[in-house]
């Protein structure tokens, strides 16, 4: 039986979300790898597999902290979002990076948040953190208690630190370091791409 890693590297390797080589960043620097998580939409058994993993652990939260919506921000933790939300059945919501100004105006679609809801936010990776910090800040604003983020992958580039001395408790499914790791173990990647990829996670 896989363990949660496995699942996860496994799911982001047959799907094509991570590749290996050389790429430039948000923050302009060159990565030895990148995760494009919109890719788990092309292997739904893939994205099932994602949001069985994810769902398992917010059950683990729920033993202790009640929630009662997901939310989660475009583009890409939207897309995982829905899938988890479909497992766990909660309510789901969705932040637009921009405010909508036609129609039902305003930055959050799906589910209406209230001064009720206790939140888990969901995303894709986290890298340094701040996009999750800009997701959540509408949430607040309407009086939403936001305690929990959850992401697949960890990059391992701070974001989980400074979140959680914020005041959040931040849970990955997998760290990319297990995640290299795990697809060298089972002959996936090199030995020289996994060592390319941890030696840019220790610098």
């Amino acid at each position: 039986m896989e363990n949660t890693t496995d699942t996860v590297a496994n799911a982001l390797y047959e799907s094509e979300c991570i590749k290996f080589g050389s790429f430039k960043i948000k923050s302009g620097a060159q990565s030895p790898y990148y995760i494009d998580m919109a890719r788990l939409l092309s292997k739904p058994k893939k994205l099932c597999a994602i949001a069985e993993v994810a769902a398992e652990k917010i059950h683990q939260i729920t033993v202790t902290d009640q929630l009662t919506k997901l939310a989660s921000i475009e583009l890409k933790g939207a897309l995982i979002a829905p899938s988890i939300a479909c497992k766990i059945n909660l309510p789901c919501a969705i932040v637009r990076k921009e405010e909508k100004t036609y129609g039902t105006i305003g930055r959050i679609a799906g589910a209406t948040i209230t001064k009720e809801d206790k939140i888990l936010f969901v995303d894709d990776v986290v890298s340094e953190g701040l996009s999750k910090i800009e997701g959540i800040k509408p949430l607040k604003e309407v009086g939403a208690e936001v305690k929990h983020i959850l992401v697949i992958v960890n990059r391992e580039q701070g974001g989980k630190e400074t979140l959680e001395k914020i005041g959040y408790t931040v849970h990955a499914l997998a760290k990319i370091s297990e995640i290299v790791i795990a697809l060298q173990k089972n002959g996936k990647i090199s030995a020289e791409q996994a060592k390319t990829v941890l030696d840019y996670i220790k610098k």
